[in-house]
């Protein structure tokens, strides 16, 4: 882990395209602005942890075998 310090208003780039930006700083509170492409996702982490979590769920979750033949009402016939 890369640990640097910043101060209010000073910056740190991520590659070519992402900018963090130091807003505010009060007691434990830091505020940050986040600059990035509109294709780049950015989550807090705990949002992060809880997407990844449910996603893994899903992939493990029986498939609803009814769910297949109903579409294959809609396949054109040979």
């Amino acid at each position: 882990m890369l640990v640097l310090s910043r101060k209010k208003e000073e910056s740190i780039v991520i590659g070519d395209s992402v900018i963090i930006t130091i807003i505010d700083i009060k007691n434990d509170n830091i505020r940050i602005g986040i600059d990035a492409p509109r294709d780049v996702a950015i989550y807090r982490k705990e949002i992060y942890d809880q997407i990844q979590k449910q996603n893994k769920e899903a992939a493990k979750a029986p498939k609803d075998i009814t769910t297949f033949d109903a579409l294959a009402n809609f396949l054109p016939k040979k």
